[in-house]
């Protein structure tokens, strides 16, 4: 089941690379514009410029990714870990998406608002925000599962939205 949803994430990510987008007016990820790794800073980083690279994205979460509680992301396979494409998704994954509940809702929120089509970086954390809500509610149990749940759904019809213009 896991595997399904994983394919289904990045079917939506190929999706949105190919559709035309327009820029949105909202940071939805302030923390885009100032992340910092180590002594350098690291502008706006993303991890999608080709079709190779959702291909990577794919190999990576099918590897044995996970969220560590400490917030840490890691990729089970060396050889996949060693890529500096796999650094830049740790950087996303642990300094930009959103992670605690509160902020995932308020990313939702701030979704809602939104008028036309969002800009591809923000589609694409957006699709890696689902990515750990998944994670998340797979290893949650009782209420705050539900609630991790709750977020998933959201944020999956947030991305169906944007990919065909209607709820």
């Amino acid at each position: 089941m896991l595997l399904s949803w994983r394919m289904l994430v990045v079917g939506v990510f190929y999706c949105c690379i190919k559709a035309a987008v327009k820029t949105s007016k909202q940071a939805l990820f302030p923390a885009a514009s100032r992340v910092k790794r180590g002594a350098a800073a690291v502008e706006n980083p993303t991890f999608h410029n080709s079709l190779d690279d959702v291909n990577l994205l794919f190999e990576i979460l099918l590897s044995g990714s996970h969220f560590e509680t400490s917030g840490e992301f890691s990729v089970q396979d060396a050889e996949l870990a060693s890529l500096r494409k796999t650094r830049n998704l740790e950087v996303i994954f642990e300094e930009i998406i959103p992670r605690k509940l509160t902020d995932i809702f308020e990313l939702i929120s701030n979704l809602s608002n939104q008028t036309g089509r969002l800009h591809p970086d923000d589609f694409e954390r957006t699709l890696l925000t689902l990515v750990f809500t998944a994670q998340q509610m797979v290893d949650s149990t009782g209420q705050q599962r539900d609630v991790w749940t709750e977020s998933f759904v959201s944020l999956y019809k947030a991305i169906k939205q944007d990919l065909t213009g209607r709820n």
